[in-house]
Order: structure tokens, then C-alpha cells, then sequence
């Protein structure tokens, strides 16, 4: 049964209390104390309070009573303050006074790490946009946000792969699928043949690869004739693997907890043999047939969403994850982000941005401050149809005396000079809260991670506020 907050106290939170005016108000951090204060807010509870009670159909009158929800968002807000692993917070809290009272949980049981990664799960994205429109909301009651100016900014958040190679691409799927196939051979719901294991082989072809490229001297026909017989082999185990699916389809029924297994483990080998093939398809498109721009490719058999990515650094020419953008208004404090599936241009982002300010806070900014990646004319146009009075967005693509003089005029130097405090932004984003990064798994597990690090970021910005 969910709980919104806990209501009974014991003797030993009354002893906890006692510990804590001796010796806990000397070493309180005092953004804790802010943030403590910010959380109790009753419309960040309900929203967090409503998404768990999503879990299960019943989860909201009946079982035993599971996590407080205040606990629940507490723990996870101080886990991205610090950037700890959910084990590193389970213990943290275990061990501190300070930690202990922040989390409302006192002298009581500090919920372990697998149950808050399971809750975690819980809160998705409308959840976490609603999370973040309420601390927003919460900004603007103390006068921090006025809705006046806004900027916006792109970054790339990448994905937890490794680099993506054609060789180590099939070299992952090979592995997936023979270690599937051998759990559903080892359930005895694989009639026949045994499948057989090419794990060595596989192996030995992409180190071939490996060392052709890593050669002093160019070997492209050494190179091609290692690919060849890896793509026999990566063949063949998917040859075996659909053979082994089908039998264990027309095998025998078993027992049900042995069906549910079987059949959790078929899907997802027919979903890493159908990945693995189209890894076939790419990687001999671009060996043999020289076409490097062949269709939309994959470029990881765990990380489906990740794209190639170059924003033109010369430190990382090419990123591996997904555009990010990040709007902000006055003293920093991020009021959007959007998490694409597929790159946008940044000139398509500028306009739903501001309709998006419009629907925050019932207003069209005043001002708009963007780099060069974001003018068009038709965006001139559609922000002061919005009621955009200045929009300060250099135009590169023309050399129009006009134009320079426009762009040379005080309030649109001093709004580009602001627009700088974005890359400012991202960057404390990055570092702070993670956003190099994704931990999580999936398109959503994106959008949790960079939602929890905005939020986490907007909290402090409103702590150490004055």
C-alpha cells in the first residue's frame, strides 16, 4: 500500500531527535536545510505519490505499507546532488545523521538499493516534466524567474556504449545470442541438435580485423577477407539460433513458470538475431559494396535510440548519444528541456520553445537569446508574431549592412554576451549531475537521467538563492 508520509513515530525517532539538536545543527549543511523546506512542497508529493501508486492496480489500498513517497523522492533528489550509485546512497544515509533527517527517515530502515532502483523505474517522463514544472513553478514564487529573457542551448548526452564498430557489433550480438540460446537449452525446452558455440571464432576474426587496421601499412584485402569470414560465421550462429527458436517453439508444453521463462527468453533472442542481422546488412553494404551512407545505422545492440553525432568539437569530433536541448530564463534556472530521439536542426527547436514559455507562464519572452544555428527569417517572422519584441540570434548568411548595424547595436551585444551563460550551464550540467553520461538503459532511462540532473540543478540554483 503506498504512503504519502510517515505518520507514526516511535521512541527511537524521539531519541533520534535528541541526537540530532546535540550534535547534528553543527554540521548541517545549509543547502540541505533549504532544500528540506522546498520538498515539503505538497504538489511535488502528489505528483511523485501518483506515479508509484501506478506500479501495480492495487497498489494504492492494499499490501503491506512500502516506502514512504517523501522518503522515496528525498533519497532520490540527494542521489543526484552528490552523483552517488544507488548502493553508495544506501549507504551514505545509513551512516550520517544529517542524511537520516533530510530523508525524513530517522532512526527507521533505510530502504536498500534494489528497491529504489525498482521505484525509480516508476517515475517517467510526465512525471518528471510535471516534477519540473512544479520546481520552476516554486523559482518564479521567489521572485527568481520573471519569465522577461529566455536562451536556449543544444548538447549531446552520449549513451553508455562502447565505440561502434562493425566487427564488435556482431561480435556483441554472437555473444547475446549464444548465451540466450544456452539459458533456453538449459530450461530443456530445446529439442535436437545442440546449438553450437562460434564465441571463439567470432573472436579470433575481429582481432584479425583489428590488427589489419591498427597496420602501418594499408591491407584492405586482408581486411576484407577477415570481415568475409566473420560474416560467414555471424550467419551461421543466426542460421542455428532460428532453428533452436522453432524447436523450442514445438516442443512439448512444460510447466507454466517454465513457459513464462522460455518465452521471455525466445523474444529475446528473435529480437538479437533480427539486430544482428541488420548489423549483416550494414557492415556488408560498407565492406563490400563501399556504400558508407547505407540507410539509418545501428550503432548498439543494448542502446537502440543512439545517434551519430558531430557538433563540429575538435576535442570529440563525433558523440554517440542523443540531442538534448536546454532553455533557461533569469538567474540560471532551466524551465525546459527536451530529450530528441532524432536530431532536429536547432532552427525547429525556436519556435515551440517560446510557445512552450508562453504555456509556463502565461507570457512571450521579452527577450531571446540563441547562437547562429537557430536563425531563419521564418523565425524572425514567428517569434514577433508570439510577441518576441527583441530576438537576438546572429545571422551568419549574410553580409547586409543592415543586418551588421542591427547586430552591433548595444542590447543585442549585451543579450549574445548573456546567451554565453548557457554553455556555462551545460557545462555544470555535465560535471555536477552527469549529463556526459546516461546510466540508464533505453529512450526513457534518457529522459530520467537528464531530468532528475535538471532538477537536481534547479534545486540547488533556488537554495543557495538570496
Amino acid at each position: 500500500m503506498r504512503v504519502l508520509r510517515r505518520t507514526q513515530r516511535t521512541l527511537f525517532d524521539a531519541m533520534f531527535d535528541q541526537l540530532l539538536a546535540q550534535h547534528g545543527p553543527a554540521g548541517y549543511d545549509p543547502m540541505l536545510k533549504q532544500l528540506d523546506g522546498l520538498l515539503d512542497d505538497d504538489d511535488l508529493l502528489q505528483a511523485v505519490h501518483d506515479a508509484l501508486g501506478r506500479r501495480y492496480p492495487l497498489s494504492r489500498r492494499r499490501g503491506r505499507h512500502s516506502t514512504p513517497t517523501e522518503v522515496v523522492l528525498r533519497m532520490l533528489v540527494l542521489q543526484r546532488l552528490f552523483q552517488w550509485t544507488f548502493d553508495a546512497l544506501e549507504r551514505e544515509v545509513c551512516g550520517s545523521f544529517q542524511y537520516r533527517h533530510f530523508t525524513k527517515i530517522g532512526m527507521g530502515k533505510v530502504p536498500d538499493a534494489k528497491t529504489l532502483i525498482r521505484l525509480s523505474g516508476c517515475l517517467g517522463e510526465q512525471t518528471l516534466k510535471s516534477l519540473h514544472e512544479r520546481v520552476v513553478h516554486l523559482a518564479r514564487q521567489r521572485g527568481m524567474v520573471r519569465a522577461k529573457k529566455m536562451r536556449l542551448d543544444t548538447t549531446v548526452v552520449e549513451t553508455n556504449v562502447h565505440y561502434p564498430t562493425d566487427s564488435t557489433l556482431l561480435s556483441d550480438g554472437v555473444r547475446v545470442i549464444t548465451r540466450t540460446i544456452r539459458r533456453m537449452e538449459a530450461l530443456g525446452r530445446v529439442d535436437g541438435k545442440a546449438f553450437r558455440e562460434r564465441l571463439r571464432s567470432v573472436k579470433y576474426r575481429v582481432l584479425e580485423i583489428a590488427r589489419s587496421v591498427r597496420s602501418r601499412i594499408p591491407q584492405p584485402a586482408r581486411m576484407r577477407k577477415a570481415y568475409e569470414r566473420l560474416f560467414q560465421t555471424v550467419r551461421a550462429v543466426v542460421r542455428d539460433a532460428r532453428a533452436a527458436i522453432n524447436r523450442a517453439c514445438a516442443a512439448v508444453k512444460g510447466t507454466p513458470e517454465t513457459e513464462r521463462r522460455l518465452s521471455i527468453l525466445r523474444r529475446r533472442a528473435e529480437h538479437f538475431v533480427t539486430l544482428t542481422e541488420r548489423v549483416l546488412r550494414q557492415a556488408h553494404a560498407r565492406v563490400i559494396g563501399q556504400n558508407t551512407h547505407f540507410g539509418p545505422k545501428l550503432l548498439s545492440m543494448f542502446e537502440q535510440q543512439t545517434e551519430l553525432i558531430r557538433k563540429g568539437k575538435r576535442s570529440k569530433p563525433t558523440e554517440f548519444g542523443n540531442v538534448v536541448k536546454i532553455q533557461e530564463a533569469e538567474n540560471q534556472i532551466v524551465t525546459d528541456f527536451e530529450v530528441y530521439e532524432r536530431r532536429p536542426s536547432d532552427a525547429e527547436m525556436l519556435l515551440p520553445s517560446i510557445e512552450k514559455h508562453r504555456l509556463l507562464f502565461g507570457r512571450a519572452p521579452t527577450l531571446v537569446a540563441a547562437d547562429s544555428a537557430f536563425y531563419t527569417a521564418a523565425n524572425e517572422q514567428g517569434a514577433t508574431a508570439l510577441g518576441v519584441s527583441k530576438l537576438a540570434i546572429p545571422n551568419r548568411r549574410t553580409r547586409s549592412p543592415a543586418r551588421r548595424a542591427f547586430e552591433r547595436q548595444r542590447w543585442f551585444r549585451r543579450a549574445q554576451k548573456w546567451r554565453t551563460g548557457c554553455e556555462g550551464r551545460i557545462s555544470v550540467l555535465k560535471r555536477r549531475h552527469g549529463l556526459t553520461r546516461c546510466r540508464y538503459h533505453g529512450m526513457q532511462g534518457m529522459v530520467r537521467w537528464v531530468g532528475w540532473g535538471v532538477i537536481a540543478d534547479n534545486l540547488i540554483k533556488i537554495a543557495r538563492f538570496k
